[in-house]
């Protein structure tokens, strides 16, 4: 039998769909030299940035691309990286932003997956590209931003062809970063940005918020305040490479209100000695996404950084979002919060079949989620795109998440792990993040992993990766022992090892198989 699903209501009469370049243009009538982008030293107002907007478009419509055509961005921050994204969208030209750390086959192969048109992006990705072996030939017109982008840009005071954009539209492709073969070209509507504009009104954006942006601008995670910011008329300072005081005291100097950044920033920004020395009193929003954040940690925040700390869980293909408010919960956060008002999140079995709820918070299964914002697919793969769908018994679209999770009797969902990363060992299932959970409470622990390896004995057996702290002197036997004294006899670690550093994705994810890999050549099984 069906049972009730995790949601709050959705609005009655949800407002109407509006494009983001349109909103920008309003501001820019509005409120002409207030800022929109910051830079370093470089600024653009509102009144700048629609300017530059409307002859990128014109541009685009001048070399012939039509709307549902696609551009390609791979670069470091800027501002007129955000221009020709802002200005593409004005001309409903989708944009496929590329993380430049990708391989030269990879960037190749999105730029050609994305069907893009031209391909905007600088001299560092040009070289990356040449040394691999990339025949630049095969590439669209190549544009450079870090050369300035005036020569290509149409006459000043240009206006392009209206375009009034359908919300079906593909407003970007965010490619999933793979760690083999060629990246899924996540296909992100207009109508998913607006609903994720509707879902940061809660957050406080407004038009004198001033967003601290440290994560790379080809992310979600990072589009995910940025175009609230910029669709509520507020200001947006970009900084191309986050170091920690150099975040502390851009904040301090531009009253930061709102920002986004992931766990390992959050880590290593809390963990600096001067951190208590800076005001921070402005903040009136800190979030966070993109990998797994540790109680203790949200608890060092809520404690010593002024503001709302509020943490998503959700995925870049959309579907069901969960929301912590980490400050007014202090008792759920271990927890990634309940599900975002009019999103419709359950839990499936292996089988596909929906988990019923238990009132004492004990069923656990794969998270799925539905709501207003929902990708339209992955590009150019109908399989693929299947495989991350789920139907409820009345035909809805659910994507799955592939995390496994449960409902506490409050309605917080607690997660455990990745599908894909949870250990079964002689049968039992272990959830790495579990172990973690105890590694982290060491006080001489900076940073832990757990992975499962292959075991004659077991089938699998796990094994954890960590970081000390600068002063810590503990071994990894004695360390060890600390852990197993306090988990169950089937979650015992097999094996500790130190390591200087996790490896991370440049949004902060612990990359797993690399330890794993490292594992197997340490053992002679790589």
């Amino acid at each position: 039998m069906s049972t009730p699903p995790v949601t709050n209501a959705t609005p009655a009469e949800p407002p109407a769909f509006r494009d983001l370049a349109s909103m920008i243009a309003e501001h820019a009538q509005r409120a002409p030299e207030a800022t929109a982008l910051r830079c370093g030293d470089q600024v653009l107002s509102y009144a700048q940035l629609d300017a530059r907007m409307d002859r990128v478009a014109a541009a685009l419509q001048r070399d012939g691309l039509q709307p549902t055509s696609a551009i390609a961005i791979c670069g470091g921050s800027s501002n007129d990286y955000m221009a020709v994204f802002c200005g593409a969208l004005r001309a409903g030209v989708a944009v496929a932003p590329l993380a430049p750390s990708s391989t030269a086959g990879q960037i190749a192969d999105m730029v050609a997956d994305a069907d893009a048109r031209l391909f905007f992006t600088d001299a560092a990705t040009l070289h990356n590209l040449r040394d691999g072996g990339v025949d630049l030939a095969t590439l669209p017109p190549v544009l450079r931003l870090d050369e300035g982008i005036e020569p290509w840009l149409a006459p000043e005071g240009a206006r392009p062809r209206p375009v009034t954009i359908d919300p079906a539209w593909a407003f970007n492709l965010i490619y999933s970063s793979g760690t083999t073969g060629t990246p899924k070209g996540i296909v992100q509507p207009h109508s998913m940005r607006w609903a994720h504009i509707q879902r940061a009104a809660v957050t406080g954006y407004a038009p004198d918020c001033v967003t601290l942006i440290a994560t790379p601008l080809y992310s979600n995670t990072t589009l995910v305040a940025v175009i609230p910011t910029l669709a509520s008329g507020g200001q947006v300072i970009l900084m191309p490479k986050f170091e920690a005081l150099g975040y502390l005291e851009l904040a301090q100097r531009h009253r930061a209100t709102h920002t986004m950044l992931v766990p390992v920033q959050y880590q290593r920004l809390m963990a600096r000695p001067e951190f208590d020395r800076y005001d921070l009193s402005s903040f009136r929003a800190k979030l966070c996404t993109s990998a797994p954040f540790h109680a203790a940690l949200k608890a060092d925040i809520v404690a010593r950084w002024p503001g709302a700390l509020v943490e998503y869980y959700g995925m870049t293909e959309g579907g069901g979002t969960c929301i912590l408010h980490a400050h007014l919960h202090p008792t759920k956060l271990h927890t990634v919060g309940q599900p975002a008002e009019g999103h419709d999140i359950r839990l499936i079995d292996e089988d596909g079949q929906e988990v019923p709820r238990s009132a004492t918070g004990e069923a656990t299964g794969e998270v799925v989620g539905r709501s207003g914002g929902m990708m339209s697919g992955y590009h150019k793969q109908p399989e693929k795109t299947a495989e991350a769908e789920w139907f409820d018994a009345e035909g809805r679209r659910f994507i799955r998440t592939g995390d496994i999770g449960r409902f506490d009797a409050d309605g917080f969902l607690t997660l455990f792990d990745r599908r894909k990363d949870m250990v079964i060992s002689g049968g039992f299932n272990i959830y790495p993040s579990d172990l973690e959970a105890v590694l982290h409470r060491h006080p001489e622990v900076a940073d832990a992993a757990v992975v499962g390896v292959p075991s004659d004995e077991w089938g699998e057996t796990p094994v954890a990766f960590v970081v000390r702290r600068p002063d810590s002197t503990i071994e990894p036997e004695a360390l060890r022992a600390w852990v197993n004294d306090q988990v169950g006899k089937t979650q015992r670690l097999s094996a500790l090892r130190l390591i200087d550093e996790l490896p991370r994705s440049a949004i902060g994810k612990i990359l797993k198989r690399e330890l794993r890999q490292a594992w197997a050549k340490a053992s002679g099984e790589g």
